[in-house]
């Protein structure tokens, strides 16, 4: 891929790795601005919603289980913030959640896709026989994505941020085989490829939809100790990646890509909001900045964590190839 294929060129915003999401928001007005976060009520997302809200806009958050989603903004001190059920596994959730928003009538000025699924160490698949993390981290992503499109259009200027990962690097769809009906599962290639797609899905929506106002991006929020899906690791593999000592404890280093929740969700946050991205979209993010392209093979090791933008992942022929297919396991 050419220089000039790409918009992936940092900019200097100002901000660093350790900025923090109240930092990039502040003096930000958003009253009158709409938001829904998928899983908006822990981890990182808890705090993307926490910013938000804390600036005006009028969130809602989108979670499987309502009730404990609820509990858990109350226990925030977030009690305000609206909640809906989304079930991204199921296709009729999914449809009920956004014919709902729809029906109200309301814009949609930011759509933050952040939910994911922990890699389950075994084979997993929904109903329709789709891999788990393919399934959550990005089908169910697009199909909301796509059916929310007249609100996201009726704001008039209008962000969706897809929550990737440095393992986007790592990345590649199977494109004959992307639920691994071979036999050949092995959760972090499964992880990888789910959060490839969401880079794709970022680019090929910022190409289609630029023209109505809806601008895409992908965010990589850096390694977060704590969430349910890093936890998921294990004791020992956390301590070979350096991401906690010996006590247990996280090891915060937001140079090397070692964060806390709220520096995590610094980038997603200027993802959704920021000025600076006013004309610009279709990348990819990490550090409150636009990620570099970076195409040697770098390993991943305790001191060095890569997640800088690959060539494939940015890719808009791959980009229009993966929307092809989702629509197509969609309608299957």
């Amino acid at each position: 891929m050419s220089r000039v294929a790409h918009g992936q060129h940092p900019f200097g915003s100002g901000f660093t790795a350790a900025s923090t999401a109240d930092e990039v928001i502040a003096g930000l007005d958003l009253a009158g601005t709409y938001a829904i976060v998928t899983g908006g009520h822990a981890g990182i997302g808890l705090e993307v919603t926490r910013a938000l809200a804390g600036a005006g806009a009028s969130v809602t958050v989108a979670a499987r289980a309502p009730e404990r989603a609820t509990a858990a903004l109350a226990e925030a001190g977030l009690g305000g913030v609206e909640v809906g059920r989304l079930d991204l596994l199921d296709p009729a959730s999914i449809g009920t959640f956004a014919d709902q928003w729809l029906e109200s009538r309301r814009p949609l000025h930011i759509l933050v896709n952040c939910a994911g699924v922990a890699p389950p160490n075994r084979l997993e698949r929904d109903a329709r026989g789709y891999e788990v993390q393919f399934a959550t981290n990005h089908l169910g992503h697009f199909q909301l994505t796509l059916a929310l499109r007249p609100a996201l259009r009726a704001a008039a200027g209008s962000r969706v941020v897809n929550v990737s990962s440095g393992a986007q690097r790592f990345g590649e769809i199977r494109w004959d085989d992307p639920n691994f009906r071979r036999g050949d599962y092995h959760q972090g290639v499964a992880y990888a490829q789910s959060k490839l797609a969401n880079v794709l899905f970022a680019v090929g929506l910022d190409r289609r939809w630029a023209e109505d106002g809806i601008r895409g991006y992908a965010v990589h929020p850096g390694v977060i100790v704590g969430t349910a899906l890093n936890s998921s690791a294990g004791r020992e593999a956390l301590l070979a990646q350096g991401l906690i000592d010996e006590s247990g404890r996280p090891v915060i280093d937001p140079d090397r890509g070692k964060k806390t929740p709220q520096q995590g969700a610094a980038t997603i946050v200027f993802a959704a909001t920021s000025p600076l991205l006013a004309e610009m979209g279709g990348v990819y993010l990490k550090d409150n900045d636009i990620s570099p392209l970076d195409d040697e093979v770098r390993p991943v090791t305790a001191d060095d964590l890569p997640s800088d933008a690959a060539s494939h992942s940015v890719d808009p022929q791959s980009a229009q190839r993966l929307w092809e297919l989702s629509e197509d396991l969609l309608n299957s």
